[in-house]
């Protein structure tokens, strides 16, 4: 399998930013991509307010873009994350997608952790537009790869990827649009021990540069593998970072190095209250 992690700089611009995720996709899969993942808010990334206007249901126009293009590429489509309006829900979802070469929807996975944090005197809050999903979801590739769906700030919850790797996930994929502080300081670190740790492969598609309301993105997207080697990085600004996932390899890293196996679920013991 070939992937290709679409890096981008999304605005409050719609039209732009898909155009920019078409041009990226096509080029993606041109260098021989099977699997390609776009960052988090790929088609609209901005304030609250432009989430509110932008926000479309699964039955929108971004997921018919992703459908008919992953069924003309004949590609597996991670549509990175949109954010999705849900009937019934006052807040929105941050969605990821997963659309499958015949243009059907594979699975759909809504981030569970909300980034509610100050870095270096900048508030977020995504929790005030965005509610938090509550199911860790796994998919399939139409090869029988298993995919595991994962969005930004999850990468910093361990416990999400092992129950990914339990039920099944080889490749793990991670839009995001990580900041410039927390990115410099652990986002290659923090995606590799990620992909050491359940000896799977990392996709992992990041934003870049300034957006709406002072903030910016790290960039920096790769492709991890099982033993925590960089296999490709995208260069600085719009690109994508492209490599080939050994899953022969893989198969034979599990093998002679059972880390998942050897775990003893019974000793395990989740306390009431972390104490933090």
């Amino acid at each position: 399998m070939r992937a290709a992690a679409v890096q981008m700089n999304s605005g409050a611009d719609k039209a732009r930013n898909l155009a920019a995720a078409d041009r990226l996709t096509r080029a993606a899969a041109a260098d021989g991509a099977g699997l390609v993942v776009l960052p988090e808010k790929f088609n609209v990334l901005g304030t609250d307010e432009d989430y509110a206007r932008g926000a479309e249901t699964l039955d929108g126009p971004t997921v018919a873009w992703a459908r008919d293009l992953a069924r003309e590429l004949r590609i597996e489509l991670v549509a990175g994350s949109i954010v999705e309006r849900r009937e019934g829900h006052d807040r929105l979802s941050n969605t990821s997608v997963h659309v499958a070469p015949d243009g059907g929807v594979r699975a759909t996975y809504r981030k569970i952790h909300m980034f509610d944090v100050t870095v270096e005197g900048m508030e977020y809050s995504e929790s005030a537009a965005c509610e938090p999903g509550d199911e860790i979801v796994v998919s399939e590739t139409a090869e029988g790869t298993t995919l595991g769906l994962s969005v930004c700030y999850d990468l910093r919850f361990p416990e999400l990827y092992r129950i990914l790797a339990v039920r099944g996930a080889r490749v793990i994929t991670v839009p995001a649009a990580f900041t410039v502080p927390t990115g410099r300081a652990h986002w290659e670190l923090l995606l590799r021990a990620r992909a050491v740790e359940n000896q799977a492969f990392v996709v992992a598609a990041d934003q870049f540069g300034p957006h709406a309301g002072g903030k910016e993105s790290y960039g920096g997207s790769l492709i991890a593998d099982p033993s925590g080697r960089v296999l490709a990085r995208a260069d600085a600004g719009e690109g994508f970072a492209v490599a080939d996932l050994d899953l022969d390899s893989q198969d034979e890293l599990r093998e002679r190095f059972p880390s998942l196996q050897n775990r003893v679920p019974q000793a395990y013991r989740w306390p009431v209250e972390a104490g933090v």
